[in-house]
């Protein structure tokens, strides 16, 4: 059975925050931020904003593009790093916000691939017919949590907050086929890209010495992460189209925006820098977001047509890879 997305939707909260706002705060220069990252802008919430909230924002705009209500929705599935609580997941936060009680939400945590895991979950729930249509959303605020000092500057500079949200069922007939989805993971690189608190197997989990040392701040070590991410997405993207006998120079590539430069390395799996879809610029690494912002951004401006890969990697290590196809 074919599992379709049917729909696509977005929400940006409206805050821009230049380079000039960051090393305001952090040091440094707005020259250094892009000429290392590509990113020019991002966007930050208002205080009062959650992360399930603009979720609903991003699924209520799917969900109008699919001329569809919430009603019709019979499973959500919800990506992020940065929930609105602790626990319970937001999942269940962004179904009471949609008003669909009883209907089962799951909350999958896998960084900057959440999306593409989710995606995968998504198929075999449809294949399987367990559910008919599903809402997947990928929702990120990461400004509350970022170290805007001198020793945070790297790793404040990058990111965004953002929220993408797809409609997925078997019966559509414009959307575009999910016909593959593949994931991986090494947790041998796990503290190489991660924010250590709160830890239950701290005792305690959280604590006021450790706050005071910045344990719950983002670390990163930024080369190793780089290197290892551009070896792992060529050799999935080159595995991908190979397996499907695609040209690179036929495929939309919709990377997750975690660096321009790494969008860029993307050259060495010949893809073309036209057929790169590319937002970092403006809206920063926006993690589980990135991919369905980066999709609804193509349906936006009429490049989805034909096939359409996806791809990400991020910390765990964790990645993945899926190919679509568009009605031409």
């Amino acid at each position: 059975m074919d599992v379709y997305i049917r729909s696509l939707g977005a929400f940006l909260p409206p805050q821009v925050v230049t380079n000039d706002d960051i090393v305001a705060r952090t040091g440094g220069t707005a020259q250094w931020i892009v000429e290392h990252t590509g990113i020019v802008e991002r966007r930050f919430v208002a205080p009062g904003m959650t992360n399930s909230m603009m979720a609903e924002h991003a699924a209520r705009d799917a969900l109008s593009e699919g001329k569809l209500a919430a009603s019709d929705l019979d499973a959500l599935i919800f990506a992020t790093l940065s929930p609105d609580a602790g626990f319970p997941g937001s999942g269940v936060f962004l179904q009471r916000h949609l008003g669909i009680a009883g209907v089962p939400a799951l909350d999958v945590r896998n960084q900057c691939s959440g999306f593409l895991y989710g995606l995968s979950i998504a198929k075999a729930w449809l294949t399987s017919r367990t559910y008919s249509r599903l809402l997947l959303v990928g929702s990120e605020i990461q400004s509350t949590g970022l170290d805007f000092s001198e020793a945070g500057r790297s790793v404040a500079s990058l990111f965004g907050d953002g929220a993408g949200a797809a409609v997925l069922d078997t019966t559509s007939t414009t959307g575009g086929r999910v016909v593959d989805v593949r994931l991986g993971a090494d947790g041998k690189g796990a503290e190489a890209l991660w924010c250590e608190l709160p830890a239950s197997g701290l005792h305690p989990n959280i604590d006021a010495t450790y706050l005071a040392e910045g344990r719950q701040f983002p670390q990163m070590q930024g080369r190793t992460v780089f290197r290892r991410a551009v070896e792992t997405l060529e050799r999935e993207l080159n595995a991908l189209l190979r397996d499907h006998q695609l040209a690179p120079q036929d495929v939309l590539l919709v990377p997750h925006q975690s660096s321009k430069f790494l969008n860029g390395r993307c050259k060495r799996v010949e893809f073309l820098l036209h057929n790169i879809v590319s937002t970092i610029e403006h809206y920063g690494n926006t993690t589980a977001a990135s991919l369905p912002i980066g999709l609804h951004h193509a349906s936006q401006t009429g490049r989805l047509a034909g096939p359409v890969v996806l791809a990400a990697f991020g910390s765990g290590y964790t990645w993945g890879s899926a190919l679509l196809e568009w009605p031409t």
